[in-house]
């Protein structure tokens, strides 16, 4: 079953706006992309859309990363995800988490699958068709992202992948990691400099107006229901609403 998750119950006024694609030449992109790859449904869609006033805020965003970090650009993992890709990932996460696990479908215990699926539904939004509780990518509000560095021609140095199904995936794992005491010397280094280039990317993305998943250093969001609900925690003296809802690309 899946989890509940809190942010889901944030009430959500339709702003209307439209998807937009992200510019190919403001970007770097991870490509070719990692679900189409896997064989996720995407049919007419494509993952590299936002809604227009987020794909603004993005823009605004790398323009004041490489006032940070001149070399530095925002690389685009994903962003809209229909609710059939959602669905996909899902059940693929489920597959890969029994695999590693060693259990087969066919004989899990009840509490086997209760734990495979708390895995999953730690990573992944449940796949609801409710226009109430929509994923997060779904609306067109939400992007992964890492960092790319035009001098080295690689991706900038986070300390985990995303999707990883680890506590690295953690925003904070690596200042935990350097402020132990056992962590030696090496680990420390590695540890200080990812959770550096992760602090520099969440200042990029916050500074325009973007919130940050609480257990994702990847995932960010601007107007869709965790946004408002990560704004509510922080300001819990005023009220906020999500502006978009799921979006349907257009022609689908």
């Amino acid at each position: 079953m899946p989890i509940s998750k809190p942010y889901l119950q944030m009430p959500i006024v339709e702003s209307g706006e439209t998807l937009l694609p992200i510019p190919q030449d403001r970007f770097a992109f991870e490509t070719p992309h990692p679900y189409q790859v896997l064989g996720a449904p995407y049919e007419q869609a494509s993952p590299y859309f936002l809604r227009e006033s987020v794909l603004e805020a993005l823009q605004s965003a790398q323009g004041y990363l490489q006032q940070l970090q001149p070399h530095w650009q925002i690389m685009i993992f994903d962003a809209y995800r229909p609710i059939a890709v959602q669905t996909f990932m899902v059940n693929f996460t489920y597959a890969q988490v029994l695999q590693e696990k060693g259990w087969q479908p066919e004989t899990l215990s009840p509490s086997q699958k209760e734990e495979a699926w708390q895995e999953v539904y730690g990573l992944w939004a449940p796949p609801n068709v409710d226009p109430k509780s929509p994923p997060p990518h779904s609306t067109g509000a939400a992007v992964d992202i890492t960092l790319f560095d035009w001098t080295t021609n690689e991706p900038v140095f986070m300390g985990s992948e995303i999707d990883e199904l680890s506590a690295r995936s953690h925003p904070h794992y690596f200042a935990d990691l350097a402020a132990n005491p056992q962590t030696s010397p090496n680990e420390k280094r590695l540890a200080e400099q990812a959770d550096q280039n992760r602090r520099i990317m969440c200042e990029a993305m916050q500074k325009v107006g973007f919130q940050r998943h609480q257990q994702e250093w990847w995932h960010f969001s601007l107007g869709d229901q965790m946004w408002a609900w990560l704004n509510q925690l922080e300001q819990p003296h005023l009220t906020f609403k999500a502006r978009y809802g799921r979006i349907e690309p257009v022609g689908s």
